[in-house]
């Protein structure tokens, strides 16, 4: 009996190995037995490109989905930094997720900000010529519609702090974009949305504690929204202050004594609605 059950097991085992292959066996080479594993097929892809509005070059980033299909675009509009690492980032985020993800440039050149007052600087001087501005703006979607790697008839828009207002001011005026998404963005504007102007899904994401957008501000959003039939969410998270998605908020806060600091909590709960309106709108 044991003999009979030692027979069995050294047949089941042989044909297990047959199965795998091994080093000598059928199936296998010694070559290929040696061999290390093939590398992982890269998740996502990732381009820098120039283009121009006007006389002005522009510099951004754009992050691809490993896929052949064409995808749906999101344009990341960044911080009065500028187009940095934090946005590009975000486009290899959105990338992951199966979207292909543009963080342009609204400041021309390249610029890029590492102190407040260069900052202000840079966005002063964008902000203090929108129709400038909405060129830039166009400029970068007319690129990205036209890459054939993406379905130019499904683009959306998400901004930072001053891109969240950028977003937002593209919605006010009618820009042909399906969504729209602010995080900690002003949301003040002298051009309030016309009814029936933007058909796209809008979604804020507020800090309750940001001074830099009061709640007086926020009321009188969604009374702006209200008025002009937007399909919109405003969500505001306990606690959080501006810059609550940026990693490095707290220690620019810190060192530049700015009302500044990262919430990984309000981060994560406002990236997952940002998840749930891209997902809703192009199902």
């Amino acid at each position: 009996m044991l003999t009979r059950l030692s027979l069995l097991v050294a047949l089941a085992c042989s044909a297990l190995a047959c199965a795998h292959g091994s080093e000598g066996e059928p199936g296998t080479t010694a070559a290929e037995a040696a061999a290390p594993p093939a590398p992982p097929e890269p998740s996502t892809e990732s381009k820098e490109v120039t283009y121009s509005s006007g006389t002005t070059e522009l510099k951004g980033f754009i992050a691809y989905p490993a896929t052949t299909e064409k995808r749906p675009a999101v344009i990341v509009v960044h911080e009065w930094w500028g187009a940095n690492d934090y946005v590009r980032a975000r486009a290899k985020q959105l990338a992951d997720m199966g979207y292909v993800g543009f963080a342009i440039g609204m400041y021309g050149n390249g610029k890029v900000a590492t102190h407040p007052d260069d900052a202000k600087k840079f966005m002063m001087e964008t902000i203090g010529n929108m129709d400038e501005a909405v060129k830039r703006f166009d400029a970068a979607k007319t690129l990205i519609a036209s890459d054939p790697r993406v379905d130019g008839g499904k683009i959306a828009s998400i901004g930072y702090c001053f891109g969240g207002a950028v977003s937002l001011h593209m919605a006010r005026i009618g820009t042909d974009l399906d969504a729209i998404a602010s995080f900690h963005g002003n949301l003040a504007t002298q051009k309030p949305m016309a009814r029936g102007v933007f058909g796209g899904k809008i979604f804020v994401a507020q800090g309750a504690a940001d001074p830099l957008v009061p709640k007086e501000q926020v009321d009188a959003f969604r009374k702006e929204m209200d008025d002009a039939g937007a399909s919109y969410e405003i969500t505001e998270y306990a606690g959080a202050k501006h810059g609550f998605t940026n990693p490095g908020a707290t220690e620019n806060g810190t060192t530049y004594n700015l009302p500044l600091a990262y919430d990984a909590a309000a981060d994560a709960a406002s990236w997952q609605k940002l998840t749930e309106l891209l997902a809703q709108t192009w199902k």
